[in-house]
């Protein structure tokens, strides 16, 4: 693991509504690192990872993936917003897998997996079926290429997220509750291809309910509350001792 930050996240506000949703959330993450974000519904887990791909604009604060600001660029001292075509080039950077899949139903499964690659990165089909061939080996559906969604299991869905997601060879993958829709078998199939991309030395950020996974795979724990980050640390010290009330408390529920 580099100890050159990849990602940099620098006082990232968002709010809805009147609603301060994030504020002022800054932390960063090295090449190869694997940080799993805890914490309550509505502490602004999955808002702050949509605002990492611009899903989501901040209202104040920058991106940054590997020193680039992400969503926008400098102009006489000021930062201004770029062009829908050039955010989805840097989008491209960042794999992302949701908690419903998100796949598309007109789509075989070899169809969701080279379509982005092709279109975006302007690879080959030959080239861009090739990778995705290797991918769907890689999370245990090699037989599934001509298979179409509605046919799968929710934890084979998930699994071709992922394949989708690093078709793209992303710098960094992004994981918003990937199981949180999942019953328990289904739910190690996903942890298990999610363990092999993290000894792999992908770089991943996590927002997760599954604090054994977090205990075996992350290198960091952060937990947030209300917007901010309010512990952070390896998995050891969250989460064998927590030094925050409202981290002791939300371990206390978890394992209630």
């Amino acid at each position: 693991m580099s100890d050159n930050p990849i990602l940099r996240l620098i006082d990232i506000h968002k709010s809805f509504g009147g609603t301060e949703v994030l504020q002022g959330v800054s932390l960063e993450a090295v090449k190869g690192e694997v940080i799993c974000l805890l914490g309550p519904s509505g502490a602004g887990k999955s808002t702050l990872l949509r605002c990492i791909n611009m899903i989501e604009i901040p209202d104040r604060g920058l991106v940054l993936l590997d020193g680039v600001p992400i969503g926008c660029r400098e102009k006489d001292g000021r930062y201004i917003r770029i062009s829908e075509r050039a955010l989805s080039r840097q989008r491209a950077d960042i794999g992302m897998v949701f908690q419903s899949f998100n796949l598309f139903p007109h789509m075989t499964v070899l169809g969701n997996i080279i379509d982005a690659p092709i279109r975006v990165r302007g690879l080959g089909r030959a080239e861009a079926v090739d990778r995705a061939r290797v991918l769907l080996d890689r999370v245990g559906l090699a037989g599934r290429a001509d298979a179409y969604p509605r046919e799968l299991s929710g934890g084979q869905q998930q699994r071709i997220a992922i394949a989708r997601a690093l078709a793209m060879e992303p710098k960094l993958m992004l994981f918003d509750e990937p199981t949180s829709a999942l019953d328990p078998q289904l739910t190690e199939e996903v942890l298990a291809v999610m363990r092999d991309l993290a000894d792999s030395g992908m770089t991943m950020i996590v927002v997760t309910h599954e604090i054994g996974f977090a205990r075996e795979v992350a290198d960091r724990v952060i937990v947030m509350a209300d917007g901010r980050i309010i512990e952070t640390g390896s998995p050891a010290q969250v989460l064998d001792s927590p030094a925050d009330p409202l981290t002791r408390g939300f371990l206390a529920r978890r394992s209630a």
